[in-house]
């Protein structure tokens, strides 16, 4: 049953304040199915279940799935359609406030998520900066953001960097707003992201790595030297010593760092930092 027909049947309208746009095409399924490349002993989590169609297919390719919805008026369409797959456990919660490690369990775990592209940002914020990040993640997300996030250097934004910084991500491709119902008003592609068991570059503490990288972007149209001035509370001298012990000009804009040139920034900064006041 398509997705109008169903939420029809249980008087259920989208709501726009919830990006509610449900993906219904078979073909587009399994291709995000395809990406997530799950174990039959995988365990899923499944962020924004829809109406099931994905669910349904996670269910029969994975060993336990669990899914986030925050939706009350889902519960008795969501019931009805999982029925028949005893694997999968429905929450109905904001999955911004979900101890989401403790629903999962202490085993590896893969997600998978149709998000409301308002909250993209915040939902791999949550699940990157977690003390156990999943094995890999999919999502479906808008294009911008997919683009922004697999960026190269010269390109670089904070989101970038800080999804680079955790994981590889690779815009699995495009989507045809004609797959969702309603239609988005914005191109969309899936999202694919390995994460790495440990942070890709060497850094004394993530927590200095982005002290440092959000200075750097906190005045993204200057160079670097007069952003990290700003963003460090460093004097220019200071600033312009700090950039050439790490090997970088002074004149280069934040995007157009590697993160290895972040990750050397912020080791002559933790090292020096006394000297820099």
């Amino acid at each position: 049953m398509n997705p109008k027909a169903l939420l029809d049947k249980y008087g259920i309208q989208p709501k726009k304040s919830l990006g509610q746009n449900f993906l219904h095409d078979p073909n587009v399924l399994e291709k995000i199915v395809n990406s997530a490349d799950l174990l039959r002993d995988d365990t899923v989590l499944e962020i924004g279940p829809g109406t099931g169609a994905l669910t349904q297919k996670l269910a029969e390719a994975a060993h336990q799935v669990y899914t986030i919805e925050l939706d009350q008026r889902m519960r008795p369409l969501l019931e009805a359609q999982l029925a028949l797959y005893p694997r999968v456990t429905l929450v109905f919660e904001d999955v911004l406030a979900v101890d989401h490690l403790s629903l999962v369990g202490p085993g590896e775990f893969v997600v998978v998520a149709n998000v409301p592209y308002y909250i993209t940002s915040a939902i791999l914020r949550q699940l990157l900066e977690a003390p156990r990040r999943p094995r890999r993640i999919v999502l479906t997300v808008q294009l911008e953001v997919a683009e922004r996030v697999s960026a190269k250097p010269g390109e670089m934004s904070l989101l970038a960097v800080s999804v680079q910084f955790y994981g590889k991500p690779q815009v699995i491709g495009k989507l045809n707003p004609a797959v969702f119902w309603p239609r988005p008003e914005v191109e969309s592609a899936i999202l694919k992201i390995d994460t790495y068991d440990r942070p890709i570059v060497d850094v004394p503490s993530e927590a200095a790595f982005f002290r440092v990288v959000r200075a750097g972007f906190s005045q993204k149209r200057k160079q670097l030297k007069n952003a990290l001035s700003g963003g460090l509370q460093l004097n220019g001298a200071d600033t312009e010593t700090l950039l050439h012990t790490a090997g970088i000009d002074p004149k280069r804009r934040a995007e157009t760092l590697t993160l290895a040139e972040w990750a050397a920034i912020t080791r002559v900064f933790h090292t020096e930092k006394q000297q820099f006041g």
